[in-house]
């Protein structure tokens, strides 16, 4: 089963309630957070209503918050081989 990824990228504030209302329908209601639907003509027509403020993809699972949660996770730009006993 697919689903889609579907992440809010711009703000809802100054657009129509219809366009607001959508948003909340999908489950976005702060920036950058993205979530999963299954792939389905319901869910393709609510996405191509708002689809100037998310960015969608197709993926074959969604992902857990944990996993969601450690892509975001900055590369700290080094590592610790081994402690210095002294």
């Amino acid at each position: 089963m697919a689903f889609f990824k579907i992440t809010l990228l711009r703000s809802a504030i100054g657009l129509p309630r219809k366009s607001s209302g959508v948003l909340q329908a999908l489950g976005l209601r702060k920036r950058m957070r993205t979530v999963y639907h299954p792939v389905s003509p319901q869910v393709a027509g609510q996405i191509m209503r708002v689809k100037e403020l998310v960015d969608v993809s197709e993926v074959e699972e969604p992902l857990s918050k944990p996993e969601m949660r450690q892509l975001r996770k900055p590369d700290p730009g080094f590592y610790i081989e081994s402690a210095i006993s002294r």
